[in-house]
Parts: C-alpha cells; sequence; structure tokens
C-alpha cells in the first residue's frame, strides 16, 4: 500500500512539475499566440472561455488559424453568431478531451490500439486518433482527418495539441 501511494505521489509531483514551466491555461496560451487568433475568437463567441481557464486538466486538439480557414467563410461567420453558439460551442468542445494526455501518452495509446485509439471528448462524442505513415492524426465523425502538427504546448491547467485542420462531431 505504501508502495501505492509513493507511486502516486510521484506521478502527481511529476505532473505538477511538467506544468510548472506553464504560460498560464489554456485560453492564454491561446491568447498568447497569434496562431489561435480564430479560435480565441470562437471560444470567446461560444462562451467557453472561462471553461477553459477552469482547473482542468485538458487537452485541447487546437485548429491553427490556416485550419479556420479551410472552413467555408459563410458557414465560419454564421457559427460565430450569437444565435449559432451552441453549435459552435458543440464543434469546439470536439477538441477538447479531459485530462492531460501528452504526445507520449498518445503515443502508447497508439502502440495498445494498433495504431488506432478513441478518445471521448468533452461534447460525448468520440473522435479517433489514428496513425499513418510515421504521423498521427485525428479522424472526426464524418471520415475527415487532420494532422497534428505540433504536441505538447503546456499549459497550468493541461496541453494543447496542434491541428491542421477543424475537426467536426456529426
Amino acid at each position: 500500500m505504501n508502495k501505492l501511494i509513493l507511486s502516486l505521489s510521484l506521478i502527481l509531483c511529476l505532473s505538477l512539475t511538467q506544468n510548472s514551466n506553464a504560460q498560464g491555461t489554456i485560453v492564454d496560451v491561446a491568447v498568447g499566440n497569434k496562431n489561435f487568433t480564430t479560435l480565441v475568437t470562437a471560444l470567446k463567441a461560444a462562451d467557453l472561455v472561462t471553461a477553459l481557464q477552469g482547473d482542468g486538466p485538458f487537452t485541447v486538439f487546437a485548429p491553427t488559424n490556416a485550419a479556420f480557414a479551410k472552413v467555408d467563410a459563410t458557414t465560419l461567420s454564421s457559427l460565430l453568431e450569437k444565435k449559432n453558439q451552441k453549435a459552435l460551442a458543440g464543434i469546439l468542445t470536439y477538441h477538447v478531451v479531459a485530462g492531460n494526455l501528452g504526445a507520449k501518452d498518445v503515443v502508447a495509446a497508439l502502440k495498445k490500439g494498433k495504431g488506432t485509439v478513441s478518445l471521448k471528448t468533452l461534447n460525448g462524442q468520440n473522435i479517433t486518433v489514428i496513425q499513418k505513415d510515421g504521423k498521427i492524426f485525428l479522424k472526426d465523425a464524418n471520415g475527415n482527418t487532420s494532422q497534428i502538427t505540433a504536441t505538447d504546448v503546456l499549459a497550468s491547467n493541461g496541453v494543447i495539441h496542434v491541428i491542421d485542420t477543424v475537426v467536426m462531431p456529426k
């Protein structure tokens, strides 16, 4: 029992140490990065800023401005309207998983799952992580993929992995 408590304490200490170099919450990190201005605008429009400033931990698969640029401009503009706040929140929470899943955790899960793993997102739907040709992708509920282009951007309440395409729930 003492070994279990010691092991859990060590894991907790390592986790806290890992995020001690973080530059604020997930929202603070996004606000401080010019590649996430559209994401920050969308988080504000969906009224999710406060939620993602919470304790977490969260794993966020964050689309860049270039990823949002792939979405039809009329559709994106419509989603940012107040009347579509709930739909936008559903899309954005499809990019968030509870817990702190670093790149090594994702790779380990992929190895265990023989190249695929399903994750439950905060909107309640699953997203699939796949490994193909030495790269890691998200596969959304519609069969579309988004490559993870950068990993382990640390925040005090979780971790951000950068993706090149907005993923969409059903």
